[in-house]
């Protein structure tokens, strides 16, 4: 999601759009958005849901108020549940899911968070999901809203080559220059599914010696994940330099339980990477046509994600060509630059402003 604002506040502010951030301090949203051009305002507020919420609306409502927006855009449940409540539709609001919040969680939880969603949409001007597969997910829960949907979108991206890449990480100084690699780039927690791709690695690995899987990324299932590990894995902890690690694979995987339209996936094919990713939500909206059958999997099941990565690795002819593909198909379809321009339109559509020849102002 940071990633994904942050493109958005570097496109808008290049076309002379004032843009506010308000997010808690001191995470990558507030450094990012500010390198990117944003004025970030801090809005103080935990990731869970708990008692704090009616405190945490509060915030938003005064940090609105301040900033006094034409268009309040929020992203993701929390802000979505703060500013929806603050504002009730007195400000233009687009609300981006980023996949469901009644995806993560199950029983009373997940009926409580369906509801809310279905009554919080009257409040929202539109609903911006990242993918058909989100939007008909938001309908079958029983969510009526006016929607809009923008693909994701990721940088044209030039990247070192494999050999280069691998020679300038020490974390593979043990691996060997040949060796079959594997990379997951991702949070460490339940929705990116690693501890399923560390269930099929173990058949993987018996099926092609010497392979290896680097797992990029830190989150709240890092101690977990490493106590579970075989051998041939290892932990690369959270990067800022993504694309490297793209260059030195062979084969990118995302195995998560649910998505809205993932940027892991288009990161690694814009690097001109094959991809092995669970059937979820936005994952055949980004694929190639023709890449479906060898690069999808059901969410969940080991034995076919360990079945795909096998025959891909084993295959080194067809990895460089659907790698090709692939990124001659995320440069003609997911530039970043085409997402920012549909939001832009999108916001000037609900403020009935044609395209500007000035300047005007939008607070995310």
């Amino acid at each position: 999601m940071a990633r994904v604002v942050t493109d958005l506040v570097g496109a808008q502010t290049k076309e002379g759009v004032r843009v506010v951030v308000g997010c808690p301090e001191g995470g990558s949203l507030s450094r990012q958005a500010a390198a990117a051009g944003a004025e970030v305002e801090v809005w103080a507020a935990e990731r869970e849901l708990g008692p704090h919420v009616a405190a945490e609306t509060r915030r938003a409502y005064r940090l609105i108020r301040r900033v006094d927006p034409d268009v309040v855009h929020v992203h993701s449940a929390k802000a979505g549940l703060a500013a929806r409540l603050a504002l009730r539709g007195r400000v233009p609001t687009v609300y981006q899911p980023h996949a469901w919040s009644f995806e993560a969680v199950g029983g009373l939880t997940a009926r409580l968070a369906r509801a809310w969603e279905r009554c919080a949409a009257r409040w929202t001007d539109r609903v911006l999901c990242v993918s058909e597969a989100e939007r008909r997910t938001g309908e079958r829960a029983g969510v009526t809203a006016r929607w809009a949907v923008v693909h994701n979108g990721v940088p044209e991206t030039e990247t070192e080559g494999r050999d280069e890449a691998r020679a300038a990480s020490p974390l593979l100084s043990e691996v060997p220059a040949q060796a079959p690699l594997v990379v997951c780039v991702g949070r460490l927690c339940r929705q990116k599914g690693q501890r399923i791709l560390l269930e099929a690695w173990a058949t993987v690995a018996e099926r092609v010696p010497g392979a290896w899987l680097v797992l990029v990324g830190d989150g709240p299932d890092r101690r977990e994940l490493t106590a579970a590990a075989p051998d041939r894995v290892l932990f690369a902890g959270a990067s800022d330099e993504v694309d490297r690690w793209y260059a030195a694979a062979d084969l990118v995987v995302l195995p998560s339980r649910w998505e809205g339209m993932a940027l892991t996936p288009l990161e690694a094919m814009a690097c001109g990477r094959p991809v092995v990713v669970t059937d979820v939500g936005g994952a055949r909206e980004c694929l190639p046509p023709g890449q479906q059958e060898q690069c999808l999997v059901p969410p969940g099941d080991a034995q076919a994600l360990a079945d795909a990565v096998t025959r891909l690795l084993g295959e080194p002819e067809l990895r460089d060509f659907m790698g090709e593909a692939a990124r001659k198909h995320v440069r003609a379809d997911f530039d970043v630059r085409r997402t920012a321009e549909s939001v832009l339109r999108l916001y000037r559509e609900l403020l009935d402003v044609p395209a500007p020849r000035g300047s005007w102002r939008a607070g995310q």
